[in-house]
């Protein structure tokens, strides 16, 4: 069926797949404590099951990482398709004033090497590095020394995407956001996206955009429809299908779809099916085969099982025909998809010391946070945390029954995969894990990272730990502090 740009909605059985096997994926997905955060699966061009755990919620857009890369596959199919520039073109011809020593010997590095992850170089610069690179990403990538020939060796490279955003901007004068506005955000009613520039004025091509879970649906919808959208065939057929075709190994493991081979910015997965992948678990499925697709959002530790997951309960459980009407298994997926919910400790909203420490102010022993002084002022429903930095004093509002939204700047790039922006939302929760520890739970909404930050109270001394969800090198910090000031107004 061929999808307008409002995605109809259906039940599962009336599309042929039994809304019991989902409810399984649910609870697999709940007893294994993998960490979704939106899930939304579409068979025969109809949304048969959706939901959030919150405090995610459907108007949320989530952090893509690099499963931005399959948005810049498609932008560069346009592109070619309009005759811009072919997949045989070197790299180094598109900024003919950038001089670049990295050739070695080989050959120089076609589009096609770059859709492909096959530069030739030795080590991969992830986006974690490109974060860290405060001049230009274009001219660093192109003198990089080659190791490899060009278009022979599978090594997973962010600069190699962005690569490709900057050779779209070069020949269009365009940032991607804007080239793919009139071509596929607007035919397939996508919200224009958040998506990260950088240091240089380009897109980030591997990773940097933010979509709402329904925009990842008509996206991975559009590619199970190879290119065709309410009655136009927006990108011809061959790019669809030659971007999520095999064009290189990755790796001879039958069994692991990390090993199944790539294509142009797409991951090639088992039983026929092919994916756009981003970290932690940011899953946009294409089942060809089954007509379906499988979009997840989340703080995926193991996505290999949450891969196996889907192919256990919800493959297996896709037929050609619709199944008999079963209305208390849908009530049951109902009530699930309805409760969803970030797995959060029980804490009390009451502790003897709430009096005794609200509005004080504690001064933080040094350190390479440049965390001097916090304070928590406690509410009859809420708190507020202050914390004062080398930036000045923020704040963040936790309510003690409900998430209570917010924004904040206290996001800590070293922690979350070097991202800083100026400013993040945030929900935010609190209370007493027991008398003497306060416990705040920090949910950066439009990324996988949330944090914990538990605040321990003796006599006037004060031990402020954070720990994170989703870490890299390291995960937590502890610093101790000593009640000064009685209030922080």
């Amino acid at each position: 069926m061929q999808m307008k740009s409002k995605l109809p909605r259906s039940s599962p059985e009336e599309q042929g797949v039994s809304s019991k096997a989902i409810s399984q994926f649910l609870d697999n997905i709940q007893e294994e404590k993998h960490e979704l955060h939106s899930l939304m699966i579409l068979r025969h061009g109809h949304v048969i099951t959706e939901g959030w755990w919150n405090p995610f919620n459907s108007d949320n857009e989530h952090a893509l990482f690099s499963l931005t890369k399959s948005f810049t596959s498609i932008a560069v199919g346009f592109a070619i398709n309009e005759g811009l520039f072919s997949l045989e073109d070197t790299v180094s011809s598109f900024f003919p004033d950038i001089e670049i020593n990295q050739i070695n010997g080989f050959k120089p590095i076609q589009v096609r090497d770059l859709l492909t992850l096959s530069v030739g170089h030795e080590k991969a610069t992830m986006g974690w590095d490109l974060q860290q690179i405060k001049g230009s990403w274009i001219e660093h990538f192109l003198n990089i020394p080659l190791d490899h020939e060009p278009g022979t060796r599978f090594l997973y490279n962010t600069s190699a995407s962005h690569m490709l955003s900057a050779i779209v901007q070069q020949v269009t004068g365009k940032k991607l956001i804007d080239f793919l506005e009139p071509r596929l955000f607007g035919p397939l009613g996508i919200s224009k996206p958040n998506w990260q520039t950088s240091p240089d004025g380009h897109n980030t091509g591997g990773h940097g955009m933010s979509l709402k879970t329904d925009d990842i649906a008509k996206f991975g919808q559009f590619l199970l429809q190879k290119g065709f959208w309410e009655g136009r065939q927006l990108l011809p057929v061959s790019w669809i299908e030659e971007a999520s075709s095999l064009q290189i190994l990755n790796g001879d493991n039958k069994d692991d779809d990390w090993q199944q081979g790539y294509g142009y910015q797409f991951w090639l997965c088992r039983h026929g099916a092919y994916r756009a992948d981003g970290a932690y678990g940011q899953f946009c499925i294409i089942l060809p085969d089954q007509e379906a697709v499988v979009i997840m959002t989340g703080a995926v530790q193991n996505g290999a099982r949450v891969l196996n997951l889907v192919w256990e309960c919800l493959l297996s459980a896709m037929r050609k025909d619709p199944f008999p009407k079963d209305l208390s298994a849908q009530t049951t997926l109902r009530h699930q998809l309805k409760n969803l919910r970030l797995e959060i400790p029980e804490l009390a909203e009451i502790s003897p010391l709430s009096k005794v420490i609200s509005n004080k102010i504690y001064k933080m022993d040094s350190n390479i946070h440049n965390i001097k002084e916090v304070s928590i002022m406690f509410d009859s429903d809420s708190c507020t945390f202050m914390v004062m930095d080398s930036r000045g004093k923020h704040y963040i509002k936790c309510g003690y029954q409900e998430w209570v939204e917010g924004t904040t700047v206290l996001f800590d790039n070293v922690y979350h995969f070097l991202y800083q922006p100026e400013e993040v939302k945030v929900y935010a929760k609190a209370g007493w894990k027991n008398e003497k520890e306060f416990e705040m739970i920090w949910c950066f909404i439009d990324t996988p990272f949330t944090d914990k930050l538990t605040c321990r109270f003796d006599g006037k001394n004060i031990q402020l730990k954070r720990e994170m969800n989703m870490v890299q090198d390291h995960g937590q910090y502890t610093i101790g502090g000593r009640m000064e000031k009685k209030s922080f107004n």
